[in-house]
Formats: C-alpha cells, sequence, structure tokens
C-alpha cells in the first residue's frame, strides 16, 4: 500500500507542474496589471493622462486603445466622444489599410499550402493583367497620354510590397491622379454596383505609374491581392476571410458590411474645423464614409474595406505575435516578416527604406541600423489605416498594440510618437 499510495502522489506532483490548459487557452487576452508583465508602477496612470492630455488639447476626439505583453491585455481603454456619442471599447472603427495586413496573411495561406507561388505573374491568375502598359508622356492640356509596354510582368511580391506600379490615384496629384480619373479609378472603399472582379479588371487596363520593380509607390495592390484570393481559393473575399482569419481567431465585430444589428456601434467619424471637431454628419459628408452600413454588396476591398474593434484586431495580430498559430506556419511567418525590397527593387538607390527600416510582404518592417529613429525594436512590424488607426506587432517585447481613432485629415503632428515613446520608456 505504500508504494501505491507513492505513486499516486509522485503522479499527483507531476501533473500540478504541468500549465493547464485554462492558463494556456483561457488566459488568452485576458487582463492583467501592466507591472504584471513588465510594466512601470505609473505606465497606466501615464498612459491615461497623455490620452486626456490630447483630447482635451483637440488632438483626437477619443479613441480606444489596446496593449497586450505576453499574451495578456495590460490595457484596453476608451476616451472622448463625438458630437456626443460616447467611445466605448466595444465601438467598431474603420480600420481602411489595416485591412491589407489581413489580406497578407491570407495570401500567405495560399503560399503556404501550394496554391500561390510568390513570383508568378498576376495575370496566370487575373488573365486581364496579361498586357499592361506603363504611362510615359502626358498632356495637361487635354489629358492625353502615351505608354510604354511593361518590362516584365507584375508579380504576387511585386503587389505586397508595392512595387508594381499601380497607385492611388488620388494620393497622387497630376497627371497620374488625371488618368485614375478617366479610367474611374479613384476608389477603395466600396462602389454601389460592380463587383470585385470588375473593380480589379477595371484596374487592370489603367497606365502603371512606372515599371514593375522600379521603386516602391503604395497603392491598390492589396485589392488586386484580394481579387486574387477569390480566384485561388473559389469563395468571396469576406466568406474567405470569415472562414480561414476570423472564425479562427474569435474575431465577432469585424466585417466588411455591418449587420444591420451592429450598426450603431460604428464610431463616427469626425474631422477638425477651426480647432473644433465635428462629425461627417454634421459636415454633410456621411454618404462619402458610411460604406460599412452600406451592404451587402459584392465589392470587397482587400485594401481598405474593413471595420473592426480594438479587441478583434488585437486577436488577429496577437496570434502573429505568438509566432502564427492557426494562421501560418513558421516559414510562411519568417517570409513574411522579412526585409523584402532588395528583392523587388530594381534601382537599390531608390530604395524607400528610410531612417528605420524597409518594406516586408504587407507590412512597414524596423530595423536595427545607426540612422533609426523611432523608439520601437529591430523586427517589429506595423501598418495604419486613413482615419488614423494604428497597430503594430513587436517580436522582442512580446508585445502587440492597436489604437483607434476615427478622424479624417488627421493633423495630430507626433501623437502617436510620443504614445510609442512612452510605452517603450515604462517597459522595466
Amino acid at each position: 500500500m505504500k508504494l501505491n499510495l507513492l505513486s499516486i502522489l509522485l503522479i499527483l506532483l507531476i501533473v500540478s507542474c504541468q500549465p493547464s490548459k485554462e492558463s494556456s487557452e483561457e488566459n488568452w487576452l485576458s487582463y492583467a496589471s501592466p507591472s504584471e508583465q513588465g510594466f512601470s508602477s505609473t505606465f497606466e496612470t501615464e498612459l491615461d493622462n497623455y490620452i486626456q492630455t490630447a483630447i482635451n488639447d483637440t488632438i483626437i476626439p477619443g479613441g480606444t486603445f489596446l496593449i497586450a505583453r505576453n499574451g495578456r491585455i495590460v490595457y484596453h481603454k476608451s476616451y472622448g466622444e463625438i458630437t456626443g456619442n460616447s467611445i466605448k471599447n466595444e465601438g467598431i472603427y474603420r480600420i481602411a489599410s489595416m485591412t491589407k495586413a489581413i489580406t497578407s496573411v491570407s495570401i500567405m495561406q495560399l503560399v503556404e499550402q501550394g496554391k500561390i507561388n510568390l513570383d508568378d505573374p498576376v495575370y496566370e491568375y487575373i488573365p486581364a493583367f496579361k498586357n499592361q502598359v506603363v504611362l510615359d508622356q502626358f498632356n495637361p492640356s487635354d489629358s492625353t497620354y502615351t505608354t510604354l509596354p511593361v518590362n516584365k510582368p507584375i508579380t504576387i511580391r511585386n503587389l505586397m510590397t508595392h512595387t508594381s506600379g499601380i497607385v492611388y490615384g488620388s494620393f497622387n496629384p497630376g497627371k497620374i491622379m488625371a488618368v485614375y480619373d478617366q479610367f474611374d479609378m479613384n476608389v477603395g472603399f466600396t462602389h454601389p454596383t460592380w463587383s470585385t472582379e470588375e473593380w480589379i479588371n477595371r484596374l487592370a487596363e489603367v497606365p502603371l505609374a512606372h515599371q514593375p520593380g522600379a521603386r516602391f509607390s503604395y497603392g491598390l495592390n492589396m485589392d488586386v491581392m484580394g481579387r486574387i484570393i477569390e480566384v485561388v481559393s473559389g469563395q468571396k473575399l469576406n466568406t474567405y476571410f470569415k472562414e480561414h482569419i476570423f472564425d479562427v481567431v474569435g474575431m465577432e465585430d469585424t466585417y466588411f458590411y455591418l449587420p444591420e444589428s451592429k450598426h450603431d456601434r460604428l464610431v463616427p467619424l469626425a474631422q477638425k474645423i477651426n480647432g473644433t471637431f465635428m462629425s461627417t454628419d454634421q459636415l454633410g459628408m456621411s454618404a462619402l464614409i458610411d460604406y460599412p452600413k452600406q451592404g451587402p454588396r459584392d465589392f470587397f476591398a482587400g485594401g481598405a474595406g474593413l471595420s473592426s474593434t480594438a479587441l478583434d484586431y488585437a486577436r488577429f495580430i496577437q496570434t502573429l505575435v505568438e509566432g502564427g498559430g492557426e494562421l501560418l506556419g513558421s516559414e510562411a511567418m519568417a517570409e513574411m516578416t522579412k526585409d523584402q525590397l532588395p528583392l523587388v527593387i530594381n534601382d537599390y538607390e531608390n530604395y524607400p527604406k528610410g531612417p528605420d527600416g524597409s518594406f516586408a510582404l504587407g507590412f512597414q518592417l524596423y530595423q536595427d541600423k545607426p540612422t533609426k529613429k523611432s523608439p520601437k525594436s529591430p523586427g517589429t512590424y506595423e501598418w495604419s489605416g486613413y482615419f488614423n488607426t494604428k497597430f503594430f506587432i513587436a517580436p522582442q517585447q512580446n508585445m502587440i498594440f492597436v489604437g483607434m481613432t476615427q478622424v479624417n485629415a488627421f493633423q495630430g503632428g507626433g501623437f502617436w510618437d510620443g504614445m510609442y515613446k512612452l510605452i517603450y520608456q515604462s517597459i522595466n
């Protein structure tokens, strides 16, 4: 009997030392005090004060901010209001170009499955891109132009690194904007009648701003990738995202077009006029920015169309900072988060890496460089959204950040840089 009792005690001791299912799963993105996860004892108060000061100084009208470290949320708060509407953690934000990260991960899933090769020509999936041309001469008096044939076809890697020559016409005043206007291509969120297929086939007819690989030019590349996902998977982009991203990580409030039951959670968009924030409803602009309420439609902008909550987006990027989880394997994650521009830029002197870093597959990437200015650690990758939303993923610190505001034509100067500095300075 003594031997059996000793055996039982040893088994109980071994079991007690194993990580519990509750600690490994139920605590995922649960709440913890900042100090438990390595932040200073004054961090929360300092960040509270920083955000409230920005609201008092009318730098932002308010927003939702979330930080997680080691898989635990240490900060998740909302502040302010827009024309009487208090901002809450459950608020749904137009995340615009933060959609691109989800499209990039979806493409890498298909690469991982062997259904796509990053260096395949785009025309293999979308034949309309077979015979593209590049804008050459432009006559401003009548907006006529001439073109040249492409030196080489656009590849998927060109799309993911914004080196294809496909741009945002509305971001490039002058001849490029004029040409995009001629093709009715200054769109990016939705369209009342087009399908994604029709939109991207029309985009293929627009002359490229430069030869593929000549330089980095931010544009509608991820929207083309969204159509490639549809072609390869046989699913509409919204369905693919739901089945392969949202349902996998538990994103319950992320949509291209919100269900009517969630319309009231869409955070109003504000714009600063004469020192005061006014909603776009007050300014008569709501028809232009209420696209999340205008569905269902067959137009899914893989570069800009989603709306989400801070917590939903945190669930997505927390999976990435942990190595990909059920979304991506380690090889695909490594490829997606490494410096890609040397593989695609023709002119190394025109390499747009700036003082801090370069560009990965869908993300800005921070590198360990003598000229580095940001407090973010090397290996951190990030992007932002047109209506002043931000995220970053910091593998070195096992930390993620999501910052959501809703401001058109944001004029806040160093608001975000100051916040990032405060966060990093508070890590013990």
